[in-house]
């Protein structure tokens, strides 16, 4: 792949708001804790991670003439995120994820409103079709709707593009289902994944995910990633597959993990590195990730993931 054409990332592009007890979490009445505003949405997260990897980034996406819809775009493309295609709208506010987490800073519950990706139209993507016929990959979330993804696939077929899917919610890949065969990277947690393969439950082993990382390759995917929390990870392509641990970290917050696995995997890829050390780049960016309050992490480069990798 020619490394200065540009990956072209698609999805959500945000606020997030995260809650942090400082004892533990007591549901029903007020928590005593930590409440932190950071620059959030899947897709916009994983395009940040890629550009302070220095890999050439192209945001679509779409936030509200407002003060938070401001604020992600001086950030993103202050981080080296190619930001002057996404759209700005009035009369709709800037996309936001709420999540309260426990004191040691795992996922409790969240709610996300991101109505404003409805605005990610097939007539948006289709004016920006020159993007993708210069892009090296494609990286989206699903959060777009039905329509967006059909226009995106078709788009990837017609300039031969590879396309990587994060499916963002077990409650959305449904969305993605349609697609898996044309699909280069899919990068699913258990859930996800176990909803992607229509199977009753999430994988509860590491040889058991390795089984539904296969499941995706069997329906046409070319790689799929089966995140497992601080279980590692999961993966299968036609050639391997096999498991990778976590690392053991601490834990400060972990939103935004998954985004940070997923970008350094595609760094890897895209550097034609192997599938199994791509991966360990992930479980290294995860791992830093894990102990940032920030949704990226700041000073990500590649030797600090390099300092981190699993062996």
């Amino acid at each position: 792949m020619n490394a200065d054409r540009p990956v072209l990332v698609i999805g959500a592009a945000g606020i997030d708001i995260t809650g942090r007890p400082r004892a533990t979490l007591q549901m029903g009445t007020a928590n005593p804790g930590v409440v932190r505003n950071s620059v959030g949405g899947v897709a916009r997260n994983i395009a940040e991670n890629l550009a302070r990897l220095e890999v050439p980034t192209i945001l679509l996406s779409a936030v509200g003439q407002d003060n938070p819809g401001e604020y992600v775009i001086k950030h993103t493309a202050a981080a080296g995120v190619d930001t002057s295609h996404m759209l700005q709208l009035p009369d709709i506010h800037t996309g936001s994820y709420v999540a309260v987490l426990t004191k040691d800073g795992q996922l409790v519950v969240s709610v996300s409103e991101y109505d404003i990706v409805t605005s990610i139209s097939p007539a948006y993507l289709w004016r920006n079709r020159s993007l993708f016929a210069q892009a090296r990959m494609i990286v989206l979330d699903a959060n777009l709707s039905v329509k967006a993804l059909d226009t995106v696939f078709r788009l990837s077929r017609r300039y031969h593009v590879p396309v990587c899917a994060d499916p963002t919610a077990d409650t959305l890949t449904h969305k993605l289902t349609p697609h898996l065969p044309d699909l280069y990277v899919v990068a699913p947690n258990a859930a996800e994944a176990a909803a992607l393969c229509g199977t009753d439950s999430p994988p509860a082993t590491s040889e058991h995910a390795i089984e539904i990382a296969q499941c995706l390759v069997n329906h046409g995917v070319k790689i799929a990633i089966v995140t497992l929390a601080e279980h590692g990870l999961a993966y299968a392509s036609g050639y391997s597959a096999g498991h990778i641990p976590a690392l053991r970290t601490q834990v400060v917050d972990a939103t935004g993990v998954g985004d940070a696995l997923t970008a350094a995997v595609i760094f890897g890829l895209l550097n034609e590195m192997p599938l199994d050390e791509a991966v360990r780049l992930g479980i290294s960016a995860a791992s830093l990730t894990l102990r940032t309050r920030e949704t990226v992490v700041p000073d990500l480069s590649l030797d600090r993931l390099y300092d981190e990798l699993v062996v």
